[in-house]
């Protein structure tokens, strides 16, 4: 008997310890929804990753993220979609295509990992969607920067 109290005694705690960990720790979040913006990325002349931003919106309850969508942007507000990586409408260099989709693609990736895993440092890189996680990493930490009791 005194076995099974124990044993429900060590996996409340480690609830507990999920719950605090899964927006980063011992911070304390107030339920709400969140939106962020990173910062514009400008590709230089060497870099064939694409210029814009990320926009996160975060849903938390009861500390944990229950929600998260995440969606990149070209600098003008053009949303990177199935369209992304391609020239007037036509698709010019499918190399080049194939990896803009790939990031668009990412951008839900990186959102349902950190709903799953329930802490940003636990969000793993996809590669060939390096900038859209730097965006994606970026604009969360605002979020929740703004959430933060």
């Amino acid at each position: 008997m005194k076995q099974s109290r124990l044993i429900a005694l060590l996996l409340a705690v480690m609830m507990m310890a999920g719950i605090l960990s899964a927006c980063g720790g011992s911070a304390s979040y107030a339920d709400g929804d969140y939106e962020a913006q990173s910062a514009i990325y400008e590709a230089d002349e060497e870099d064939d990753g694409g210029d814009g931003y990320g926009v996160v919106k975060l849903t938390i309850k009861d500390n944990t993220i229950t929600a998260c969508e995440f969606t990149t942007y070209m600098p003008d507000g053009t949303l990177k979609d199935a369209d992304y990586g391609k020239e007037g409408g036509v698709v010019a260099n499918q190399d080049y295509y194939n990896k803009a989709q790939r990031a668009v693609a990412a951008c839900s990736n990186y959102a349902e990992q950190l709903v799953a895993k329930g802490e940003l440092s636990a969000v793993d890189c996809i590669s060939g969607a390096t900038i859209s996680y730097g965006e994606f990493q970026e604009a969360v930490k605002l979020a929740l920067k703004d959430a933060k009791q």
